[in-house]
């Protein structure tokens, strides 16, 4: 037992993780009923990471800003600004591939018991209202932009505390931060439990009758996280993009697809950056912010279905449309946060834009949802390893301009 122990240990998380995603199927296939009982691990991975992050975002923002010295390079604009580009951008890709590709859809009912926002405005005011939340209620509701929000503004309150204070933070950051760490050792049991309840509970058969739409959505995203993203790196670091994509991809990605949480995926993220060498200072804030903000994959999902919902309806589109299309689903989806139900909930707001009926755009809502095992996963997958992935290119652009060499290290 001892020796399988070892070996074991030897593997990196990510082989682990495949290892479980493999027993995972060939249990939900082989013996379903027999192995019922391992969705209790899926449940408990998944709640302990929800737990655990929003306090270590809250801990890990204030001990950072607390301890932030005048003239260290934080790069947190050159990230915010990756963050919007991305997002716009993604938004763009798909307004142009749903144009080249257009889809219609079978519209059906199912998003009857949600309320859609009402406007751009709304979702302004949802995101500003969450800001000002009691710190207690949003660790509780697990509101990031609430805590994300206080512990900045804690962070520069004891800026000019004692010393000995900003230990006691720093301490409390670094045993939270070692309690993360306990709780991903257990991702491939985690992930063992996840695919084997998204197999048995929602099969691949729902799924057929929207092969197509599925094919442009993913294919949207593929393209955003293999090609633009790239690019974009590129312009930043001079250098080939693709390692740190893969990696971003394979350590983050992989997680992301299966917990559907971008929130929960951030205490992977930031040790996916502590492993590639990041400065501490810029990703305990750029990474629980990216969560937020950083939705190129929900910028996506907005823009597909309702430009589907459009061919479905034989509205014709004109390019000034198409491109406002791609402004207001980069704003929803930094928004997407802020409203429950995510960015499927926003599609009415950008249908709006076409004059499609609220009761024709819920039931697109209603497509999203049935379709939502992979679209959402997908997205999730996009969204948090492009977090890293802009964190580590704003910081490697520095090391370049200081003649630092750029490499992308093991993790480990």
């Amino acid at each position: 037992m001892k020796s399988i122990l070892k070996s074991w240990n030897r593997l990196s998380l990510v082989k682990q993780i495949i290892v479980g995603l493999i027993i995972g199927i060939i249990l939900a296939v082989a013996i379903p009923d027999l192995a019922k009982p391992v969705v209790i691990f899926g449940s408990l991975f998944v709640g302990a990471l929800k737990a655990i992050a929003p306090v270590l975002v809250l801990f890990l923002v204030m001990s950072a800003i607390a301890q932030h010295k005048s003239g260290h390079q934080t790069n947190m604009k050159s990230i915010i600004g990756l963050y919007l580009i991305g997002t716009f951008l993604a938004g763009l890709i798909a307004v142009i591939i749903s144009f080249i590709f257009p889809v219609g859809l079978t519209l059906t009912k199912g998003a009857e018991g949600f309320t859609a926002p009402g406007g751009v405005v709304e979702v302004l005011k949802s995101l500003l209202l969450n800001v000002v939340d009691n710190p207690a209620k949003a660790l509780f509701n697990a509101n990031y932009i609430g805590i994300l929000a206080w512990a900045i503004l804690l962070g520069l309150a004891l800026r000019n505390a004692a010393d000995t204070t900003k230990t006691l933070i720093s301490n409390f950051s670094d045993a939270i931060s070692k309690i993360v760490t306990w709780v991903i050792k257990f991702a491939p049991l985690g992930i063992m439990g996840l695919v084997f309840e998204s197999i048995t509970t929602n099969g691949l058969d729902s799924l057929l009758s929207y092969g197509k739409l599925l094919v442009v959505l993913i294919g949207c995203m593929l393209l955003v996280a293999l090609v633009v993203n790239p690019i974009i790196v590129y312009t930043y670091i001079r250098q080939n993009p693709y390692p740190l994509v893969f990696k971003c991809l394979k350590e983050s990605g992989i997680t992301a697809f299966f917990t559907r949480s971008s929130a929960s995926n951030i205490p992977v993220n930031m040790k996916l950056c502590e492993n590639l060498g990041l400065n501490k200072d810029s990703y305990s804030v750029s990474i629980p912010l990216g969560a937020t903000i950083n939705m190129a994959g929900a910028a996506v999902t907005i823009s597909v279905l309702t430009l589907a919902a459009v061919h479905t309806l034989d509205i014709q589109v004109d390019l000034p449309t198409a491109i406002l299309l791609s402004i207001v689903s980069a704003i929803c989806a930094c928004g997407a946060s802020g409203v429950a139900g995510g960015s499927l909930l926003l599609i009415p707001l950008a249908c709006s834009l076409f004059g499609i009926p609220a009761d024709v755009a819920m039931q697109v809502v209603g497509v999203g949802f049935i379709i939502g095992v992979l679209q959402d996963s997908f997205e999730t997958a996009l969204n948090s390893s492009t977090d890293v992935l802009f964190t580590a290119a704003a910081e490697y652009k520095e090391w370049r301009k200081e003649g630092k060499n750029i490499s992308i290290r093991k993790a480990a």
